[in-house]
């Protein structure tokens, strides 16, 4: 942890801890969407790595 300027404590990755629960908030939905067979379930993880990009693609589609 590093003292900053303003004299807050903070660390350089703060939001890691948010991103891993999502992580694994997107794995088990995957996983229940996508179990049966070994490739449906490696699809699945491969599919919750990227979910930001999933989402982010669809809050922009939104939009237009």
């Amino acid at each position: 942890m590093t003292m900053a300027d303003n004299g807050k404590v903070g660390g350089p990755a703060g939001a890691g801890g948010i991103w891993f629960l999502g992580f694994i908030g997107a794995l088990v939905y995957y996983i229940h969407t996508h179990s049966g067979t070994f490739w449906l379930v490696l699809v699945a993880i491969m599919k919750s790595t990227v979910w930001p990009a999933f989402l982010v693609y669809h809050v922009l589609a939104l939009k237009s």
